[in-house]
């Protein structure tokens, strides 16, 4: 399986990555939504793991245009966050994220939601 990994820091994508490719993912990582919707259009992954506040478009943005696109409905979105707001968590779940998780997080944390999203056993 591939996963995305859309986040602005440099060690918070080396992190989820880790945790990631310890599961059994294959992983490509995007620095922004404009870089990973560019990635996106080439080729759907499983999984996108979005941080919200990022330059050139945000994974709220992201999320929506990936989502009205329809080319990757199957894709598993989760955002991946310091946005603990519960209106924009609501925002979030109601624009078609499919799990929600804030940092600091822990690599049992991620798993879990990976578990409850029907990627990992």
């Amino acid at each position: 399986m591939q996963a995305l990994v859309v986040d602005d820091s440099t060690t918070m994508r080396k992190v989820l990555k880790s945790i990631l490719v310890g599961a059994g993912f294959e992983v490509v990582e995007a620095k922004d939504g404009a870089e990973a919707l560019d990635c996106i259009k080439q080729s759907c992954a499983d999984l996108a793991l979005i941080d919200w506040n990022m330059p050139e478009m945000t994974g709220i943005e992201l999320l929506g245009k990936v989502r009205a696109d329809h080319g990757c409905d199957k894709m598993k979105i989760m955002m991946v966050t310091t946005e603990s707001d519960q209106a924009e968590i609501a925002r979030a779940l109601q624009e078609g994220a499919d799990e929600y998780v804030m940092k600091p997080f822990t690599k049992d944390s991620i798993l879990n939601k990976l578990q409850i999203i029907g990627l990992v056993q």
